[in-house]
């Protein structure tokens, strides 16, 4: 009796250690390359995902920076923050990154414009608006009123043709740029 004990308790231990065996070696079947492009796969993502984290660290300061100028009024933090978000875009690079969507991208370099423009630096501000036409390419952004960025953009920035009355009533921005526009083409002829 005590011989078949043990000689269950042997075959269990034999069975498991076969099954166990069989089991690992299941887990190595893939091949090196497999593994390789496992590792790669990781590897990208993680670059993916620490790119995210810095883009969106570099956004949130740059947005912190509009607040302040926005408080102060200072054209320095305007273009402090119009650079950071400039800086921000640049260390992305041409493609989509991660989680970063397209609006995401589109609304931070859009201030950084702004803010270019609001700092009186309206050469860059031009430049990177060109630049914000290129890459996002139709694709606009609109204002709370509904107004366009590109449309006022254009209008602020001397993007578009001149206006005669009735071709600037029809541009999509708002009623007081249309007015503050409207007063400079009327003493800009006087």
């Amino acid at each position: 009796m005590e011989q078949r004990r043990n000689l269950r308790r042997l075959a269990a231990r034999a069975a498991l250690a076969v099954f166990l065996t069989a089991g690992l070696s299941a887990c190595f079947l893939g091949s090196d390359k497999d593994a390789a492009e496992g590792i790669g796969f990781r590897q990208a993502r993680f670059e993916e995902v620490r790119l995210t984290s810095e883009y969106r660290t570099c956004r949130d300061e740059g947005v912190d920076l509009d607040r302040k100028a926005l408080a102060s009024g200072s054209a320095g933090t305007y273009l402090a923050s119009a650079r950071v978000l400039e800086k921000c875009e640049a260390k992305l690079g041409p493609g989509m990154v991660g989680d970063i969507t397209l609006s995401e991208r589109m609304h931070a370099y859009a201030l950084s414009i702004q803010n270019y423009l609001k700092g009186g630096d309206v050469a860059k501000a031009r430049v990177n608006f060109d630049k914000f036409r290129a890459a996002f390419r139709d694709h606009d952004l609109y204002y709370a009123d509904g107004t366009s960025f590109t449309s006022t953009m254009e209008a602020l920035l001397g993007r578009t043709e001149p206006w005669s009355f009735g071709e600037f009533a029809n541009l999509n921005v708002s009623d007081s740029l249309k007015s503050e526009m409207r007063r400079l083409h009327y003493w800009k002829d006087k």
